[in-house]
């Protein structure tokens, strides 16, 4: 696989525009930046282009990619010609996979973004496959309204079935959108093992499909799934002090054609409202099966 090194050993060499044309290269990413924390300030969306099987962007604990509050930092999208077809089904393919691994993504901003129902405010990707590694979304936003967008930090649509995306060892904190201040999909399955989600909002208003003289949204304070056949697993995850203006202060579960299913094992739910309507503390879920296990809690 091609390795890519961002920077020559200073702050001052760690730019934009050196992450954009690294990201649109593909292949493993690294950066060179010196020995402290930096923060790179995202002057235009990094890319990824669907030519290339496999983006590894790896920040080693030290790299913050800021939208600073103006726009969305990363995209991946299988079914944009812009970023090259590579299949006749580019709603379910295989590549490019996005591994995103020791970073810090904070106030990313997809708001007005308009192309496949927005959202995604840190991350967008739409086909192919996503893995979080040891990473960090704090401060992101998305559309304040809307019955269905969502994602201030990861909005996925399309993943490749019947593979889930994978979150390990990640905090999403402080997120702000309409519904799925954290997380956000359509037809997806997600594993989340060792993670933190806090003090996220869904601030949307008249939920989905939205009431008569609402805008819609305000479901999922940290996570918002929707679709038909989906899977949701929590594992030794603490989520805390999320908010839902409508439902699932903390987890909305909707699976259309009820065959979905979510397990939490060995995770924490607290202090979660949801101001209009749940079905348990801080939930609210219509599928198949929930299951909670190995010492979860919900309260």
């Amino acid at each position: 696989m091609p390795q890519r090194v961002v920077g020559t050993g200073s702050p001052a060499s760690c730019t934009s525009r050196a992450v954009v044309r690294a990201v649109q290269a593909g292949g493993t990413i690294t950066f060179d930046c010196g020995p402290d924390p930096v923060t790179i300030v995202m002057r235009r969306t990094a890319k990824v282009v669907n030519t290339n099987p496999v983006t590894v962007i790896d920040g080693g604990g030290l790299v913050t990619l800021s939208g600073e509050g103006e726009r969305r930092i990363l995209y991946q999208n299988t079914c944009d010609p812009k970023q090259v077809w590579t299949t006749d089904h580019c709603q379910d393919q295989k590549d490019p996979l996005l591994v995103l691994r020791g970073l810090r993504f904070e106030r990313g901003d997809a708001t007005g973004e308009t192309a496949e129902g927005g959202g995604g405010g840190a991350v967008f990707v739409r086909g192919g496959r996503l893995k979080v590694v040891d990473s960090e979304f704090d401060r992101n936003r998305c559309d304040r309204t809307g019955p269905d967008l969502g994602g201030a930090a990861i909005r996925v649509l399309s993943h490749w079935s019947p593979k889930p995306v994978r979150v390990v060892r990640s905090a999403f904190t402080r997120g702000r959108c309409s519904n799925g201040a954290a997380l956000s999909s359509i037809g997806v399955s997600w594993r989340i093992k060792d993670s933190v989600f806090r003090g996220n909002r869904a601030i949307g208003r008249g939920a989905n499909p939205a009431r008569p003289g609402t805008p819609g949204g305000g479901s999922g304070g940290a996570i918002y799934l929707d679709g038909n056949t989906f899977t949701l697993r929590l594992d030794r995850t603490l989520m805390e002090g999320n908010r839902a203006r409508e439902g699932g202060g903390a987890i909305f579960f909707v699976s259309n054609d009820r065959t979905g299913s979510m397990t939490l094992s060995g995770s924490t739910l607290r202090d979660n409202p949801s101001l209009g309507f749940e079905t348990l503390p801080g939930i609210f879920f219509l599928g198949a099966k929930a299951s909670f296990v190995d010492g979860t809690t919900v309260e």
